[in-house]
């Protein structure tokens, strides 16, 4: 071994191979501890990366989830089936209801892409019914545009 490869640790040669291997070790497992550690910290935290890559209050995150499954459903579900409909409508209703009793003109997500696009189907779900009735069957081209309202705010979720 020259001089030249090797490196003096603790008071004793060591070749430079070695001690990379070493340090390299080091860091894989102080990673592991921060990749750990950081799903801890994951778990505590009160936000969340969306898949647009910014970060937005986990509450504000689930409820928006609950109420584009919930009124997804509803709107897919055959309005034959009354009982099945009401059932699924009421979910829907619930999820908007919590939905908007807690996020609506949150300063914190007001002008997020996913807020705008579900208060749009939210709003068009409501103008709909506030002139045909609590009671009128959906027709396809309004179900439609709730849908892809609903499909844009999941995009940015």
């Amino acid at each position: 071994m020259s001089l030249a490869g090797a490196v003096l640790v603790n008071g004793s040669l060591m070749p430079l191979g070695l001690r990379a291997e070493e340090e390299e070790a080091e860091r894989g497992s102080e990673d592991e501890d921060k990749g750990f550690l950081g799903e801890i910290q994951s778990l505590f935290d009160p936000n969340e990366k969306t898949k647009s890559g910014k970060v937005l209050p986990k509450s504000y995150l689930k409820s928006a989830r609950e109420v584009i499954e919930t009124l997804r459903e509803s709107l897919k579900e055959d309005s034959k089936d009354i009982s099945k409909f009401r059932k699924t409508a009421d979910a829907a209703k619930e999820s908007i209801r919590k939905y908007l009793t807690g996020w609506k003109g949150q300063e914190s997500i007001v002008k997020e892409e996913s807020y705008v696009a579900l208060e749009k189907a939210i709003r068009s779900l409501a103008n709909f019914y506030s002139k045909a009735g609590p009671f009128a069957t959906l027709p396809e081209d309004v179900k439609s545009d709730i849908l892809d309202d609903l499909n844009t705010a999941e995009a940015f979720l």
